[in-house]
């Protein structure tokens, strides 16, 4: 594997690394970054690529395809990151497998906004740079379970898994409503980007993709009089925000949802990195109340069945038992 030159990046900029997984290879560079950063629009990557991305090798274009080990930095100005968790609770381990627990609050990979403070960089720092690399993503705001690969053979099984449907996911919910039945299923197609803003998806039968998520209610209770229910979900296709615009779609939204929550206007006001004091208790929770809670595959190296669990975190445990829940000012 190759590796980017580690000179410091000068003061007033900072350097975003990556190291291409084995699921990316022959993408093209700016197909590779706009996964990594899909807050930016296309035309403003090609402009990132063109000012010039720094590479041991050569000169690299919008056009360049990537392989597993390319490693490259793309030097911006820096701005001031927000806080992030600093810890990275290990579940498992082996020659093979790295599985984190992953903080609610931790991006995985870094973004426009998100530099230092992310899981790849925690990685890094505390084990070294080839020691791991995530095979998948979870949002922000969502915690639980990250499955890593520890080697490049680990990491092109794993990208084959997630791929062809053979991971087994279950997440565990906190969403708005009492649904009436104790099982239910949602059966909508996503498409991705609306109008409004990149990142978010939407239910289109036209244009959207196929995609199906059934539902447990596991628990109905009552907060500050209003119904809320813990349900354990089950999404047997991969979409992107699939768990939360289904909910959205079915009429129970998930609590502390900015995006597809119960008001349309939340990610108007969230993406400007603001909300107004009376939105934070309607959203009732500062952050989406999803937990990737267990996770079951083939091991990439035996090719036996394996499955970890990732208990429910405390800041969800305290809003199903009442218990009081700090919002920002």
């Amino acid at each position: 594997m190759h590796s980017a030159p580690q000179e410091e990046a000068p003061e007033g900029y900072v350097d975003i690394r990556y190291v291409v997984e084995p699921n990316y290879a022959g993408w093209r560079l700016d197909e590779y970054l706009g996964e990594k950063l899909r807050r930016m629009t296309r035309e403003r990557l090609q402009g990132v690529i063109l000012r010039g991305v720094i590479c041991e090798e050569r000169r690299l274009k919008p056009s360049t395809p990537v392989y597993p080990g390319l490693a490259f930095r793309i030097r911006r100005r820096a701005s001031e990151e927000p806080d992030t968790p600093t810890e990275l609770p290990v579940v498992f381990q082996d020659d093979w497998l790295l599985v984190l627990d992953k903080p609610a609050g931790l991006p995985i990979h870094p973004t426009a906004r998100y530099h230092k403070g992310t899981l790849v960089t925690l990685l890094r720092e505390r084990f070294g740079e080839r020691f791991a690399e995530p095979a998948h993503r979870l949002d922000r705001e969502t915690s639980g379970l990250v499955v890593c690969g520890r080697t490049t053979e680990s990491c092109r099984v794993l990208g084959r898994l997630f791929v062809s449907r053979d991971v087994h996911k279950e997440y565990l919910a906190l969403c708005e409503g009492h649904p009436p039945e104790d099982t239910f299923t949602v059966d909508a197609p996503i498409a991705e980007g609306t109008e409004l803003i990149r990142i978010a998806v939407r239910i289109d039968p036209v244009e959207g993709k196929e995609s199906r998520t059934r539902f447990q209610v596991l628990q109905r209770f009552t907060r500050d009089g209003a119904p809320f229910a813990l349900l354990r979900c089950f999404p047997e296709t991969g979409r992107q925000h699939q768990i939360r615009i289904h909910l959205c779609h079915a009429g129970f939204p998930l609590v502390g949802d900015k995006m597809y929550g119960p008001d349309p206007g939340y990610f108007d006001r969230f993406s400007k990195h603001c909300l107004e004091p009376e939105a934070w208790p309607r959203l009732r929770l500062p952050r989406q109340a999803l937990h990737a809670a267990r996770i079951a595959f083939p091991h990439p190296g035996s090719g036996q069945a394996v499955a970890f669990e990732a208990p429910l975190p405390a800041d969800l445990t305290d809003f199903i038992e009442g218990r009081p829940v700090a919002l920002p000012a």
